[in-house]
């Protein structure tokens, strides 16, 4: 069946479309889509080995900050954003090389599904887990993560009774934040985590508002 998918969301609309439309012409024609849907897979797990290393349990930025160096969060900001542009374009591609399958559209959609904890899983070396002072708890991550795939469930299921994929805004605004989260702590440091920003709130508190939004 002919892929259908619906995306209403204004920052994909307005900002990141116009983006990805320009850059799509830079990609050579002779590029299979599945190598895009595959590089850009690469590079989130080259991210998240790559944490993980420096942080495999998730407390390197609570107890011993500095511990992660300053271009591993730079790093992460680049791949994330190279993963999201990957993501972004190996449709369009495959739809201007008039190579579109379905065999392509599962393949994209299944490393899609390891995508997302995957994401979610490398963004908590950010604020790292709870020591009594700051971070968040394991109970927490638990239930962020369950969030975030209960959400990709829903939209794939939906997809699959109607016929339609309904992208969720959450999936471009996630993108963003990562990035913008990244590029932030590589700037300021793991510090801006553990200290209230506004009204004796965390930045992880905004994030916990935005996640269930």
């Amino acid at each position: 069946s002919q892929y259908s998918a619906v995306d209403t969301n204004p920052l994909s609309v307005y900002i990141m479309q116009p983006i990805w439309n320009k850059i799509i012409k830079i990609v050579p024609l002779w590029i299979a889509p599945n190598l895009l849907t595959f590089s850009g897979f690469v590079m989130i797990l080259v991210n998240y080995f790559l944490i993980s290393f420096y942080d495999w349990d998730y407390t390197a930025s609570g107890t011993s900050p500095g511990l992660v160096p300053t271009w591993v969060w730079l790093f992460s900001a680049f791949t994330t954003f190279c993963a999201y542009a990957l993501d972004s374009i190996d449709g369009k591609h495959a739809r201007r090389t008039q190579s579109s399958t379905p065999l392509g559209e599962l393949f994209d959609h299944g490393l899609d599904s390891w995508a997302t904890s995957i994401f979610v899983l490398s963004f908590f070396s950010v604020c790292s887990r709870d020591n009594g002072k700051t971070g968040v708890s394991v109970y927490t991550m638990y239930i962020y993560l369950s969030i975030v795939l209960f959400n990709f469930m829903c939209s794939h299921w939906e997809k699959y009774n109607t016929g339609v994929l309904f992208l969720p805004w959450g999936y471009d605004i996630s993108q963003v934040v990562l990035i913008a989260a990244y590029l932030l702590t590589g700037a300021l440091g793991v510090e801006v985590w553990q200290k209230p920003f506004l009204f004796g709130y965390y930045i992880t508190d905004a994030l916990v508002i935005l996640l269930i939004g």
